[in-house]
């Protein structure tokens, strides 16, 4: 058997960070268009452009490892 290898535990911490991310960054911006619905559009937007940026951070782990 091998020996533990640390870069695995880092890339699925990562992984696990970047889901918590992701579930955090919608549900602030449901509540977000919930409480002004005209800025809907703009609030989705960078939603949208966070998200992205944090699954490439986690896809990064995840190949890197």
């Amino acid at each position: 058997m091998e020996a533990l290898d640390l870069s695995m535990i880092g890339a699925g911490i990562i992984i696990l960070g970047a889901g918590w991310g992701l579930g955090k960054i919608g549900s602030s911006a449901m509540e977000g268009i919930a409480r002004q619905p005209e800025a809907a559009g703009k609030i989705q937007t960078a939603m949208i452009i966070i998200a992205a940026l944090l699954e490439g951070v986690a896809f990064a782990a995840l190949f890197a490892a």
